[in-house]
């Protein structure tokens, strides 16, 4: 069946319900993640948290977030991304709902219940990256992936945006149950529509079947994977850990402090934050499509995969690094939020390099390898977002945290630019 032929059977296809729903499974992930970020300042008041205590708040989630990665790119690539992700969507959508309750039973058992979000949360990029990998064709990797990552910052403007809201009509504890709640939707509606694999799909159509079977990196489940040592030994696999860890200090520190940022650092009112936060989120969605269908037209053209991904990533840790380092000398509000925005503009073309490099270098492990790879990217949830919480306990200056941003972001990109490949090198 041609690939003219394919597209002619119907524009919606039954990858695209499975890409749907991976996006609204990351989209409930960062709402049920940010919605702390702001809840926490009506929270810190009723508890008597100083700042220091509440880095580790938001760190402490990451604790189970790190433990949970490797095992659960393995479980999804032996079992299927549906199964493993179903029952990472219930867990953390549990533990979201009893965080207002652990918070009454004291800072040790606040700490176990996001530790407990985290390990359900865990699996979830492995678990898309299988599925990717074995419904969709070469040359829609990187707009797939993009697609999917835009769940994290819609998700994050969606919680900022809603969680003061909650807050102020009912209740900071209301964030938790309502969000928690909608993990629970989305799991009944995971089950009926989709598979692990595209032959066991119900309604896959036959043109759309043999298209994928033919342009898919991977197919089925990996029985006997090769020990992790086997992995780590690769050059091109190091070049994604240190990318992806770069790339998620940024985030994650932006995740868990931007709103406090804006509202002690530039001195919005508590019931603006939201909406001045949400900005840079906003940009990010729309430039991340942008680039993953860039970097796909690329390759497509006839680029060498090596050099799409080492020039998307150098475009988009070059421009970040940049506008971080602005940033730390400005004191606006608006012009700090523009250049967030614009920061934002340059890291999404990461999504065409590191991001996406998984599915390159060893496409039918590419669950196992965004396990390895995410494991790496969620020390700085624990670090980046404690060190942050530390330098504004005993400095106060948000100029530093953004150059000690910039600062890792830079050895990103030059590490990258050495040692990353876009050649295959794992069957």
């Amino acid at each position: 069946m041609s690939e003219v032929a394919q597209h002619n059977e119907g524009f919606w296809k039954s990858r695209y319900s499975v890409i749907t729903m991976c996006f609204f499974a990351t989209f409930v992930c960062y709402i049920d993640r940010v919605n702390i970020s702001v809840a926490i300042i009506p929270m810190a008041k009723d508890f008597g948290w100083d700042v220091e205590t509440q880095g580790y708040i938001l760190s402490s989630f990451y604790l189970g977030y790190l433990c949970m990665q490797v095992s659960g790119g393995r479980l999804a690539d032996k079992f299927g991304g549906k199964l493993i992700l179903g029952v990472g969507v219930l867990i953390w959508s549990l533990f979201t709902i009893i965080t207002p309750w652990a918070a009454l039973g004291g800072l040790f058992v606040l700490y176990l219940a996001r530790i407990g979000m985290g390990l359900g949360e865990a699996v979830t990029f492995p678990s898309v990256y299988s599925l990717i990998t074995r419904w969709f064709p070469n040359d829609e990797k990187a707009r797939t992936v993009a697609l999917n990552a835009s769940g994290i910052p819609l998700g994050t403007v969606f919680a900022l945006i809603v969680t003061p809201i909650i807050v102020s009509t009912l209740s900071w504890q209301w964030a938790f149950y309502l969000f928690g709640l909608v993990g629970v939707i989305w799991f009944i509606a995971w089950q009926i529509l989709v598979t692990n694999n595209p032959i066991e799909h119900p309604n896959i159509s036959k043109a759309e079947l043999e298209y994928i079977s033919s342009n898919a990196p991977a197919s089925g489940a990996v029985e006997d994977a090769p020990p992790l040592k086997h992995f780590l030994k690769n050059k091109a696999v190091w070049a994604i850990i240190v990318a992806h860890f770069c790339n998620n200090w940024t985030l994650y520190v932006i995740l868990s402090w931007l709103p406090k940022y804006v509202n002690d650092g530039l001195g919005v009112p508590f019931a603006s934050v939201g909406l001045i936060a949400m900005l840079p989120h906003i940009t990010h969605f729309f430039c991340l499509n942008i680039a993953g269908n860039i970097a796909d037209r690329m390759i497509k053209s006839g680029m060498d995969v090596t050099f799409v991904r080492k020039l998307m990533q150098t475009i988009g840790f070059g421009g970040l690094a940049m506008c971080l380092l602005l940033i730390a000398g400005v004191e606006d509000v608006w012009t700090a939020i523009a250049l967030l925005c614009l920061g934002k503009i340059f890291g999404s073309a990461g999504i065409g390099g590191h991001s996406v490099n998984h599915m390159d270098i060893g496409p039918r492990h590419a669950g196992t390898l965004m396990g390895i790879t995410n494991t790496a990217a969620t020390i700085p949830g624990i670090v980046g977002v404690s060190v942050t919480g530390l330098i504004l306990q005993y400095t106060g200056s948000w100029a530093l945290v953004f150059q000690v941003t910039a600062g890792v972001t830079l050895f990103g990109m030059i590490f990258y630019l050495i040692f990353a490949s876009g050649e295959e090198q794992f069957d």
